[in-house]
């Protein structure tokens, strides 16, 4: 079993980054031995290197961003993140900011969905903006409208 592991690792998520169990337990703000319980459980999927130790995939951690903030005190869990009165807050992880004159155009992933800000490109370089990033979305608007397919 460690060796298809170790070959889905090689195949299938070369450009994935991957966490140790302590980087990983850093990002979702949990304690380590939390972490290793997880993989060992099966609720986090894990990779085996070739000496056997566990990395996690990056989308793995996406999974629990946005479900990780509901859990503990909110000054932890916000410790990256201005504090606001807004509870209409994504979080997830930045797939791509491209810069252009005065505007920024931030792009975030969240879960298997994306959504796109258009901010000033000073906020941006103000903020350090970059690709991989974990950042929020505030959602502040007073109309929400849905479509439906035809």
């Amino acid at each position: 079993m460690a060796k298809r592991l170790r070959s889905l690792v090689a195949q299938e998520l070369p450009s994935m980054k991957l966490y140790t169990p302590r980087d990983a337990a850093q990002v979702l703000g949990i304690s380590y031995p939390a972490i290793k319980q997880w993989i060992y459980r099966g609720k986090l999927k894990s990779v085996l290197t070739a000496g056997g130790h566990h990395r996690v995939p990056e989308s793995e951690l996406d999974k629990y961003l946005a479900s990780v903030r509901k859990h503990g005190a909110i000054p932890k869990r916000r410790q990256s993140f201005r504090r606001i009165s807004g509870r209409n807050q994504l979080i997830g992880r930045i797939m791509d900011v491209r810069l252009e004159g005065l505007l920024a155009q931030v792009t975030l992933g969240i879960g298997d969905q994306k959504i796109t800000s258009i901010i000033t490109a000073d906020a941006a370089r103000e903020m350090r903006l970059a690709k991989g990033m974990v950042a929020a979305a505030l959602i502040k608007s007073t109309e929400v409208m849905i479509v439906v397919p035809e």
